[in-house]
């Protein structure tokens, strides 16, 4: 992955303090519902239970930026956070649905998988996706269909990939190196001349990874070209076709 050259490349403390910077922008439950938007967008994606609200929170240094419900799948909206300067914000950060949750009900899951997949696929200002993975269960199917999915545009170099490697703590130094191969062995199969794509341990409770991964963040948002902000007509209703969007969580 390339990375700033030490005349520019940015401090912790730096990367940190933008960050901490993010706040709530405004919520959407289907992708025409989003502000036309010409900034950089990072998404957040992962099986519910994988610590991606956890992650988000501890990467912005706040408790409750990002909202954990206490039933797993029951958020169904997309969050997006600005983050910068109040007065002018330079990138957004961009909370999906979680999945992989078996007791949400079949439609509604059809329903926000329509939502993330449309985003994934259409959505212009998307500049990087970071997926969570819990390190203890290593890829899942369903964290392998969506990285299939986002694999077109990631391996033109049209955004760029994350995978954080969540919970860190829980393994010893052994089962941390074993997690990180047999992610990155998966990964190399998507793996272009174009594509920048990387992967990292992180523990939200020792703080392992996380300035790391605002450094990558940031570079990203550095690297993004400008996008015109364009808006994306609302769809006619149709039926949901589960074959669409994926992750396909089983019913």
């Amino acid at each position: 992955m390339p990375h700033d050259s030490p005349d520019t490349a940015r401090s912790d403390k730096e990367v940190l303090a933008w960050t901490h910077t993010a706040r709530f922008f405004t919520t959407a439950a289907q992708l025409f519902h989003l502000p036309a938007n010409e900034l950089p967008e990072i998404a957040f994606v992962g099986r519910s239970n994988a610590g991606k609200s956890t992650a988000i929170n501890t990467l912005a240094q706040q408790k409750r930026l990002a909202f954990a419900s206490k039933t797993p799948g029951r958020t169904q909206h997309i969050n997006l956070f600005h983050l910068g300067p109040k007065d002018a914000p330079d990138a957004l950060f961009a909370d999906l649905p979680g999945y992989g949750y078996a007791a949400v009900n079949k439609s509604a899951k059809q329903r926000w998988q329509k939502v993330m997949a449309d985003y994934l696929e259409m959505r212009r200002s998307l500049s990087g996706v970071v997926l969570m993975v819990d390190s203890r269960l290593g890829l899942t199917d369903l964290d392998t269909q969506l990285l299939e999915f986002v694999a077109p545009r990631v391996s033109t170099g049209e955004i760029k990939l994350l995978v954080i490697l969540t919970k860190s703590d829980k393994l010893n130094r052994k089962e941390g190196k074993e997690a990180l191969a047999a992610c990155q062995e998966f990964l190399g199969g998507i793996a272009t001349d174009e594509s920048d794509i990387a992967v990292t341990l992180f523990s939200a409770l020792k703080k392992e990874g996380v300035a790391d991964v605002a450094a990558i963040l940031r570079e990203w948002v550095d690297a993004a070209p400008v996008i015109e902000a364009f808006e994306i007509p609302p769809e006619e209703p149709e039926d949901l076709d589960a074959t669409e969007a994926p992750p396909q969580d089983p019913a």
